[in-house]
């Protein structure tokens, strides 16, 4: 069997952090589906703008757009709403068989709103009403001006992703905004099942870190903020607060796992997948991060529901000159950077092959 296929059956959904025409026209995606158990997608800027760029499968779709009048944002989001389509299609029969629990794929809004609450709040609404998909997740940052956003999406019914999330309380504030649009509903006598990820990025804290500590606490701060934000995660799902909600008919928003390859050239490969198993929750990884399992992966346990050994790991970084809550909240400004970085990128991309086809 498999190691993917045993990461499955342990309860954790294998999502796919990747997207392209080729992977749609060739049947890559719908390999993974079969063979290794991935069972969503998620995407980001990056992914489309070296799919666009260093690749003529978007040329045919870019020359009619452009020739309709399109360009920049409005042109992407054509571009990214068919293949999203397309992969929420195969991942349907996953959707409606775990009860629409699984079988997701996500789209972003625009990184240039990460703080601009009101603006969010639209684009939001805009892209889901034009996706049309029921298992499409609309990407929203977990800032401070997102977290408003988060709870008015979910209230209006738009199913989120929340992404940007760092830190175990990232994760939590991002859990009190799904519930308190949850909570809004079930005041406006409607339904509380609307569906939500909780996305906590891993592998940035070791990088972050890696020149900076002794090899004893090289590549074990990321898994240890994981396992702090999986037991708020379980502690939430314990509270009165959530068993209401539950009780309602509200499901969990579950916690989701990103940035799982590992950054550091001497650490496995596979490190954080291993290390990172856990029922209920989600797994999303590049392709190369998923063959390597495939083909070399070992599930030899699950996290702990108290979180392990994390408290004692946390506690050995300020002595080396490490401020963890300082640096979670570091690691989230720079992360929107990044996005906005690759947002400007890809429009840049989009620009340079639209003249090309012109």
């Amino acid at each position: 069997m498999k190691a993917t296929q045993k990461l499955h059956d342990v309860g954790q959904s294998l999502w796919i952090d990747d997207i392209t025409r080729d992977m749609l026209d060739s049947g890559t995606l719908k390999k993974y589906i079969g063979e290794f158990s991935v069972t969503g997608l998620t995407s980001n800027p990056t992914i489309f703008d070296k799919a666009i760029s260093k690749s003529t499968f978007y040329d045919e779709a870019i020359r009619k757009l452009v020739k309709d009048g399109m360009s920049g944002e409005p042109l992407f989001f054509e571009l990214a709403i068919e293949d999203l389509s397309r992969a929420a299609d195969m991942f349907l029969p996953v959707h409606e068989r775990t009860g629409t629990v699984d079988g997701w794929v996500s789209l972003e809004v625009s990184p240039l709103l990460a703080y601009d609450t009101k603006a969010t709040i639209a684009e939001a609404k805009r892209l889901y009403q034009k996706a049309g998909k029921p298992n499409l997740f609309i990407k929203i940052p977990g800032t401070k001006e997102g977290l408003p956003a988060i709870e008015e999406a979910i209230f209006s019914g738009v199913t989120v992703n929340v992404t940007l999330l760092f830190s175990a309380s990232d994760y939590a504030a991002a859990a009190d905004a799904y519930m308190k649009g949850l909570e809004r509903r079930v005041a406006a006598g409607l339904s509380p099942d609307v569906r939500s990820v909780a996305s906590v990025f891993i592998s940035r804290w070791d990088k972050a870190v890696m020149d900076k500590v002794p090899d004893k606490l090289r590549d074990k701060l990321g898994i240890a903020v994981a396992k702090k934000a999986y037991r708020a995660y379980r502690e939430i799902l314990e509270c009165d607060r959530w068993q209401r909600l539950e009780g309602l008919g509200a499901r969990p928003q579950r916690l989701l796992f990103a940035s799982t390859s590992a950054k550091d050239p001497k650490a496995p490969d596979t490190m954080y997948i291993s290390a990172l198993a856990a029922p209920n929750t989600v797994n999303t990884m590049p392709d190369e991060t998923l063959l390597a399992f495939a083909d070399h992966g070992a599930v030899t346990g699950v996290l702990a529901a108290d979180g392990g050994d994390f408290e004692k790991v946390l506690a050995e970084y300020p002595a080396v000159g490490v401020d963890v809550d300082a640096l979670g909240r570091q690691l989230q400004v720079e992360g929107a950077k990044s996005f906005v970085k690759s947002w400007q990128d890809l429009l840049a991309s989009i620009e340079t092959k639209s003249k090309a086809l012109k």
